[in-house]
């Protein structure tokens, strides 16, 4: 196992062949709330989605939850690192008082979560009607115990004038979703 960990990090194996698809909050964690929007919902239907959209790219796809059920922070990277050869894509929405505040935004830690995390962006910024708040590095906790290439996508602001119908539209999630999966599609082979 440490062999095949050092040589992918070498980039001797083949880049990544899963996608880990986690859906943020869940359960006893609903997310952000305003109303009629719950965070744990949103993420749960585009995580869903881009499990459907990876898979019909060819993808193998492993889903952290597939209900509304809570999963812990330390047992979602857990379920990642269980997949030497996986990439962590972790949904979510924002809310944010200024109700003027929308758009998406991609974070990482590392590296390669870096550039995972500009092809996505990248991606969204063609294909979704909003504003693009760009990636950073942040130390989130489900980034930093993933041993793979890491990333956590804010999809929208719920709370936003603007964004928050946008939210809750299935076809407006459907294309963050394809979006999602085609700016992991353009790194596949570069991970």
């Amino acid at each position: 196992m440490l062999v095949m960990v050092l040589c992918w990090l070498a980039g001797l194996l083949p880049a990544f062949d899963t996608v880990v698809i986690d859906a943020g909050h869940g359960g006893k964690d609903p997310g952000s709330v305003w109303k009629p929007h719950y965070e744990k919902t949103l993420c749960l239907d585009v995580a869903k989605r881009l499990n459907t959209a990876l898979k019909a790219r060819g993808f193998k796809t492993v889903m952290t939850r597939t209900d509304d059920t809570y999963v812990e922070l330390s047992e979602r990277a857990v379920i990642a690192n269980k997949h030497p050869g996986a990439i962590f894509v972790s949904i979510h929405f924002n809310a944010n008082r200024d109700r003027t505040v929308r758009g998406f935004e991609t974070h990482y830690r590392s590296d390669k979560g870096k550039v995972l995390a500009e092809s996505i962006q990248e991606s969204m910024k063609k294909s979704v009607p909003s504003r693009s708040r760009g990636v950073d590095w942040e130390d989130l906790k489900v980034l930093r115990e993933t041993k793979g290439p890491a990333v956590l996508v804010e999809c929208g602001f719920i709370s936003s004038r603007t964004e928050s119908s946008d939210c809750g539209s299935w076809k407006h999630r459907q294309m963050i979703a394809d979006a999602i999966a085609s700016g992991i599609a353009a790194v596949k082979g570069t991970l």
